[in-house]
């Protein structure tokens, strides 16, 4: 995708696609319009004999299963494909609104989903989450589907969070047939990603499901009487734990006592970026600003030729500002039918300039967001010496203050939270908070920031939490940059992929080391990537707390007494916030 195949004219024609429908939900229709979409199913044996649950929707024409060859679109699921919900109504993957499946269908494509070993309907024990077992299978499950009469031989993989995930991993094992994959909402670095900072938090900490909820897929067509389902669900009890998984596991390099081997390595998606790379495989990925995976989404667009595309809005949730639908479908039409829409040309990345009022634009560049910004410094400076923590202890501005230190003691009590919370809300009173005066003009972010806090902590582990915030005139927060860090995780490492600048703490055994109590040492922390405008009279605000709600183990990992951060404003080791402003804030 060098820069001599675009052009103005397609850079433009793409833009217009991607704005096509700002003005509306941009929802695909979910509507089973049957008649016009052949569904089957059946079981799928894998090189090891292991029967996978695959459903294949075709089109019809003029009233039978369409006879040409069709290239196929893949979507492999631990999230059952087919199951009935609480008031026995069949739900399918193929009607998710995210990925226009059933269009795709309609479109010219043949589409086919699978769960994936040890869920939904399939046979099997799931050996771990997104291993190469997985891989295997899909690359077997794509080369199956690419071998019968009604494909062409090339197909896609798309999907987004766990589906995102497996369709970088079934990528990943270079499937002959694999053409084209859309990959949203995943990681670049498994252990990076699950244990950001040295911390286990939100994604991949719930329970396992009961195998009740598997129970509840729909049976292939040949298993009339369910009795192959309930042999298969049996298998299930089999699985490894997941929750377990990870909590075994603390170090990059620790052995799983569950799979024996150093796992997060195993599962990391930067130790194949060389299969990745390779000529032959287009990729898109997408993920939206306030959905924790974008920093991870960026950097896998960094390290693999691709077009990145980045909206408004949560976890896989559609965007207001473009149809993501309508964009996988013109990349696969590109790269699986070779139709030339231009999609080949326009700029490497795309992405959503936001307004404090939710309103915004389109913006594009070869180069990842914030690429070239240079980051302000704003500093952290303390009410008085050694304050306790009331709700707001001090200021953030350009200037470096004079040494000062404010306390504060770790609060887990944080109430129970959104159990699927992928963006946090802001926690006034929780910890200390740094808040500037207000601003004179818009001031635009583009980037990464970076947090570089001077701590002393009066034990030998605790963890940090570091929040940007955008704060209205009627004191209304909201939540624009996080970033987290165990204190003992803060020794500052070489990446082995492509971070851009940001600092990369290992986790490896070896670079994990006690605090001394009571002694200061610098914790740089990595914050969320955002593009936001930050409007004039509107105040910045920086939260710096020892726990988030998000955490599903805060009451295992709880300390008593709770830790007590002292936080250095001034002087050489000043505390401050790096942020990627467009041009330097004014201040009133």
């Amino acid at each position: 995708m060098g820069a001599t195949r675009r052009s103005a004219g397609s850079s433009v024609a793409f833009a217009a696609a991607l704005l096509a429908c700002a003005a509306s939900a941009c929802m695909p229709a979910m509507a089973r319009d049957t008649p016009e979409v052949a569904r089957t199913s059946l079981y799928v044996p894998v090189r090891d004999g292991t029967r996978l649950a695959v459903n294949i929707y075709r089109p019809v024409v003029d009233g039978k299963p369409d006879i040409a060859k069709l290239p196929v679109v893949f979507a492999f699921t631990p999230y059952r494909a087919r199951y009935f919900d609480k008031d026995h109504r069949i739900v399918e993957l193929v009607d998710s609104p995210i990925f226009g499946l059933r269009n795709l269908v309609k479109a010219g494509y043949v589409v086919a989903t699978a769960d994936i070993r040890g869920k939904g309907a399939s046979f099997g024990a799931r050996r771990g989450f997104l291993d190469q077992t997985e891989a295997r299978d899909g690359y077997d499950l794509i080369q199956w589907l690419a071998a019968q009469p009604w494909s062409n031989g090339k197909a896609g993989i798309v999907g987004c969070s766990y589906l995102g995930g497996t369709s970088m991993l079934v990528a990943s094992a270079r499937p002959p047939a694999l053409v084209a994959a859309f990959a949203a909402a995943t990681d670049i670095d498994k252990y990076s990603f699950v244990r950001n900072g040295g911390i286990t938090a939100q994604f991949n900490t719930r329970p396992d499901e009961p195998l009740s909820v598997d129970l509840a897929s729909v049976p292939v067509d040949a298993d009339t009487d369910g009795s192959m389902l309930k042999a298969a669900v049996a298998e299930h009890a089999g699985n490894t734990p997941m929750a377990k998984l990870w909590e075994t596991m603390p170090f990059r390099d620790s052995v799983s006592p569950l799979t024996g081997n150093r796992f997060w390595e195993e599962v990391g998606p930067y130790t194949r970026l060389d299969r990745m790379r390779a000529p032959g495989l287009a990729w898109l990925f997408w993920s939206n600003w306030e959905d924790e995976p974008t920093e991870q989404m960026i950097l896998n667009a960094v390290n693999i030729p691709s077009t990145m595309i980045i909206g408004p809005g949560s976890h896989c949730e559609g965007p207001k500002a473009f149809d993501i639908a309508d964009i996988e479908r013109r990349f696969l039409d590109f790269h699986l039918k070779g139709i030339d829409n231009g999609f080949g040309r326009q700029p490497r990345f795309w992405w959503y300039d936001e307004k404090a009022d939710g309103s915004g634009a389109m913006r594009a560049s070869e180069t990842a967001p914030g690429t070239g910004i240079a980051r302000t410094p704003l500093y952290l400076s303390a009410a008085a010496n050694d304050a306790p923590a009331p709700v707001d202890n001090g200021s953030v501005a350009e200037a470096r203050p004079r040494v000062t230190t404010a306390r504060f003691t770790v609060d887990y009590d944080l109430g129970t939270g959104d159990y699927f919370a992928f963006w946090p809300a802001p926690l006034d009173g929780k910890g200390l908070t740094y808040t500037s005066r207000p601003l004179a003009a818009d001031a635009t972010i583009q980037g990464y920031p970076i947090a570089r806090v001077t701590a002393a902590i009066d034990r030998a582990d605790a963890n940090l939490f570091v929040y940007l915030e955008d704060v209205d005139p009627a004191g209304k927060a909201r939540m624009i940059s996080f970033g987290r860090l165990a204190a003992s995780h803060r020794k500052v490492s070489r990446p082995p992929y492509d971070r851009l600048d940001l600092p990369y703490h290992s986790g490896l055994a070896a670079d994990v080391a006690p605090m001394v109590p009571g002694e200061p040492a610098l914790l740089e922390v990595s914050m969320g990537p955002r593009a936001y405008t930050f409007a004039a009279g509107h105040r910045l605000r920086v939260t710096l707390t020892g726990a988030d709600p998000r955490q599903r183990n805060l009451a295992a990992i709880r300390q008593e007494p709770p830790p007590v951060f002292t936080i250095t404003s001034g002087g050489a080791a000043a505390s401050h916030v790096d942020i990627p402003f467009i041009e330097k804030p004014a201040f009133r």
